[in-house]
């Protein structure tokens, strides 16, 4: 198995989202996971996702009007997007106040069109092909109008927004369909190959479509008592607990590049290189579930893909330094979960959580590559690690 999630950092405009201030339409948004959002403020302008002009902006004070040294602001009354003027909006429909609302049916909440700015709730009913009238809710995001690019003097980098963690998502499915190319590549498999791409790691993962959730033991149960063409009398009552010890996760989610501004924050014999391979990721506290046995099986990984593809799998070791903060992912809850055996690794990047990241260009590769290999050799490396 491949794990990894799907969502990063966000804004989310809030049920409700109308606000003015100052002669500006506003919405109202709300953080979602650990963002660094300054970057939403000092970067790029982010747009509403059905539109194909930049909708809203979240603009700084100028630096002639607050000089302090070190840039702070309030998430709650200094984020607020920019949609617009209230005059232009008058101007637009007409009219000159507030029209005081009419009597009728008995509405539970107010409506849409109340809760948010008419407007924005147009702009959403145009995409979606339907009447502003018909839209009953909606759940939106914000994001960086800037499209990824690929940069550095020999565009050795990707430049892009959410990295963390479509980066590992994208790798893990396409190692998944290159170990399939063959037609014969599942004629001689023992195991069963599969990807699980959650949601809600940035808050936790405690939800019905999070790793901390019994989305994937469930679904793992279920393909465990599939009977077997070729033996049909087994015994199935103990299959998903045979299944979870002969199984093995690797949890993928973006690592950290060595920064060359700030190296000091990293551990003087663990610093990890952009291009230089996806990062084992270890941590003796159980932030990540990495131990000696799943090194050596990704190592015989990369060894074998290597010599077969004639293309190099390098790898890389990361620990955080004794005195900093280490976070986490989906693989110490899952290797909770399941028992099943479990290894962390990513590829390195910079920036992670802002609104724009760094990560290598050749590290995609580098990973498809490894999950490829990790899919075709497993059955038959796992018979060949043993723990004394």
């Amino acid at each position: 198995m491949i794990g990894a999630h799907t969502d990063s950092p966000v804004l989310r405009v809030k049920p409700v989202s109308n606000k003015r201030g100052e002669g500006f339409l506003q919405v109202g948004v709300e953080t979602y996971g650990g963002g660094i959002w300054h970057t939403c403020i000092l970067q790029f302008p982010t747009r509403e996702f059905i539109a194909d002009i930049a909708v809203l902006r979240i603009p700084t004070l100028a630096i002639h009007l607050d000089r302090q040294e070190n840039f702070a602001f309030n998430k709650e009354t200094q984020l607020f997007p920019i949609a617009g003027l209230v005059a232009a909006e008058l101007n637009r429909t007409g009219e000159t106040k507030a029209e005081p609302a009419t009597e009728g049916e008995f509405e539970p909440l107010k409506s849409v069109s109340e809760r948010h700015h008419p407007y924005f709730v147009e702009l959403i009913a145009a995409e979606a092909q339907v009447n502003p009238t018909d839209i009953l809710d909606f759940e939106v995001i914000l994001f960086d109008t800037q499209k990824a690019c690929l940069g550095g003097l020999l565009e050795e980098f990707i430049f892009s927004p959410r990295l963390d963690n479509l980066n590992s998502s994208y790798c893990a499915t396409v190692g998944l369909i290159d170990s399939v190319a063959d037609k014969s590549a599942l004629d001689n498999e023992s195991s069963i190959r599969l990807i699980a791409l959650f949601d809600h790691e940035e808050i936790g993962s405690r939800t019905a479509q999070g790793a901390d959730s019994n989305a994937l033991p469930a679904i793992i149960r279920r393909l465990s008592v599939l009977p077997s063409s070729s033996s049909k009398e087994t015994d199935l009552s103990t299959a998903y607990e045979q299944t979870l010890s002969t199984s093995f996760l690797v949890s993928a989610d973006m690592a950290h590049s060595i920064h060359p501004n700030y190296s000091a924050k990293y551990e003087s014999d663990h610093k990890p290189e952009i291009n230089k391979g996806p990062v084992i990721k270890i941590n003796a506290n159980a932030r990540y579930a990495t131990n000696a046995p799943g090194i050596v099986l990704l190592q015989e990984v990369a060894r074998k893909t290597t010599k077969e593809s004639g293309e190099h799998v390098p790898l890389q070791l990361f620990v955080v330094r004794n005195d900093s903060s280490c976070g986490s992912t989906i693989g110490p809850m899952l290797s909770a979960a399941l028992g099943a055996r479990t290894l962390d690794l990513g590829n390195p990047q910079l920036s992670m959580h802002s609104i724009r990241e760094t990560g290598g260009t050749y590290d995609v590769a580098h990973a498809i590559r490894l999950f490829t290999g990790f899919f075709q050799h497993y059955s038959d490396l796992s018979k060949t690690i043993f723990v004394d």
